[in-house]
């Protein structure tokens, strides 16, 4: 059994439930662990050093990562360049491609020496057990499991329906500390379909790579997550696995990677980063940042991202510029954004139109809102699944079906930004665990709202507006459309079934 997909199907779930029994402990005592003093050594020591020399030490530097094919060279280069820390925390890690290359280099990072935490949500881990366990057991690796099922095979969905509302509850956090001097977090969790090498269909994402006290931020984010009572480590896991089975998946592994067509733009091995790192340091751009995330307290869960994005919105002047993927509102946002455009703010929304949907069940209980969005005042546009931008959204030689909206950004008055992982749905709000930054700078803000504009052009979405008669049309650079634009007859019947599920569990 080779390192295969990290997160695998429900179906396969259900399949393996009826194997023998197998079961973690309840009660864990976890000796706690924090991240060390930032690197002074290497190319991120050397990046992080100048900022701070150049613009004072509550400075960080940014660059965004809008191109799917930039997001996995730069985490690439991270792992690759870092010298001591790699703190890693992904809601979803896959086993396809991009998901193996990158966990080759977390490998190679730990094998000169490089001391690597891994923290990964347990939700569709169940069945691989022995790779997991095997990553563990390297001497410079930790991997720990977020919210693991006790049951492993025999009375897992039991265990599961009896702890319902706790085994709900998943860690939707996505971020890559290196050496305490770079980080990288944002939307994209690890898979082919966020790094544009999905035949099927890709997503449109957006992370933001720093540099400086925005990482000693983010190893704050990572620890608390690390420490907190639901984090496991995968060595308790109820399997064994030798060390001549560990070198057997590790080969299979680089097979698996050698005869990849997908990956020919991307350095199987570990690279030097350094001229590129220098070179992006020239261009970053330069501001203060507060990472917000939802956090353990005397080990119970305190949700802390809604009122600081509150707060930041509220306090526009001008306008307000929103791309989230998945959007359900309830009347006390409409209200917000009726009170935000009263006082004469511009307020534009980007979210996914059911053709770009990956989950059309969000549209079907985001559909309701689209008229009270209008009339409290914003203007709305929807995600078109054959963008013009599709070519930065897929990466060569790989050309995908269609486009899907993953972003979860916004800028205030060209200036502040936020990016992170928190959709605007009832989940994000009060079920998963979620994490952003915010960043307080003109430049970012440029950046983004630059970004902002071109994906609500009528190149890449739909415009959704009221007819004379008060019914809705969308309308882009083609064609106006009576009825929402979808891909095909399945994707509607599915958007009508999809009504009678609650929203709240989407």
């Amino acid at each position: 059994m080779s390192f295969r997909p990290l997160i695998r199907s429900t179906a396969l779930t259900l399949t393996v439930a009826l194997s023998a029994c197998a079961t973690l402990p309840r009660d864990v005592d976890v000796e706690e662990a924090y991240a060390g003093a930032p690197a002074v050594e290497g190319v991120l020591a050397e990046v992080a050093g100048a900022i701070e020399l150049h613009h004072g030490p509550d400075q960080s530097g940014f660059w965004l990562l809008d191109r799917n094919a930039d997001a996995l060279k730069w985490r690439l280069a991270l792992i690759d360049s870092a010298v001591s820390s790699l703190d890693v925390a992904y809601y979803l890690w896959y086993g396809d491609d991009s998901g193996r290359l990158l966990l080759k280099r977390l490998i190679r990072a730990a094998e000169r020496g490089v001391e690597v935490r891994l923290l990964v949500d347990d939700l569709l881990l169940i069945g691989n057990e022995k790779a997991l366990v095997a990553l563990d057991a390297h001497p410079n690796i930790d991997l720990r499991l977020f919210n693991p099922k006790r049951q492993r095979r025999l009375g897992m969905l039991l265990d599961t329906l009896l702890r319902f509302s706790e085994m709900n509850s998943r860690m939707h956090n996505k971020l890559i500390v290196a050496d305490n001097r770079a980080v990288i977090l944002g939307g994209r969790n690890i898979g082919d379909h966020y790094f544009g090498l999905n035949s099927r269909y890709n997503f449109h994402d957006l992370d933001v790579l720093g540099f400086g006290p925005v990482a000693l931020e983010s190893s704050e984010l990572f620890d608390n997550f690390w420490n907190g009572p639901w984090s496991v480590p995968a060595g308790l896991l109820p399997v064994s696995v030798s060390e001549e089975e560990r070198e057997r998946r590790f080969e299979k592994l680089l097979e698996e990677l050698r005869v990849s067509e997908k990956l020919e733009t991307f350095p199987l091995g570990p690279s030097d980063w350094s001229a590129e790192l220098h070179e992006l340091s020239l261009g970053l751009r330069i501001g203060r940042s507060q990472t917000i995330y939802d956090r353990f307290d005397n080990g119970n869960l305190e949700r802390r991202m809604i009122d600081p994005l509150g707060n930041v919105l509220r306090a526009a002047e001008e306008r307000i510029d929103i791309v989230n993927a998945y959007i359900i509102p309830e009347q006390d946002f409409i209200d917000g954004i009726q009170r935000i455009t009263q006082r004469g703010v511009s307020v534009r929304i980007l979210t996914n139109s059911l053709s770009s949907h990956d989950v059309p069940a969000v549209n079907s209980h985001y559909r309701q809102w689209r008229q009270p969005l209008l009339e409290a005042g914003a203007e709305l546009f929807e995600f078109r699944a054959d963008p013009t931008i599709k070519t930065r959204i897929d990466t060569a030689p790989v050309v995908s079906g269609f486009s899907a909206l993953h972003t979860k950004a916004f800028v205030v008055d060209a200036r502040q930004v936020f990016i992170g992982s928190m959709n605007f749905d009832p989940r994000s709000a009060a079920i998963n665990t979620e994490m952003g930054i915010l960043i307080d700078s003109e430049a970012l803000g440029a950046d983004v709202l630059q970004l902002a504009e071109r994906d609500m052009g009528a190149a890449n979405a739909w415009r959704v507006g009221l007819d004379p008669d008060g019914e809705l049309i969308w309308t882009n650079d083609l064609e106006t459309a009576r009825r929402q634009p979808a891909r095909n007859a399945w994707q509607r019947f599915m958007d009508g079934f999809f009504r009678i599920l609650p929203k709240s569990q989407l």
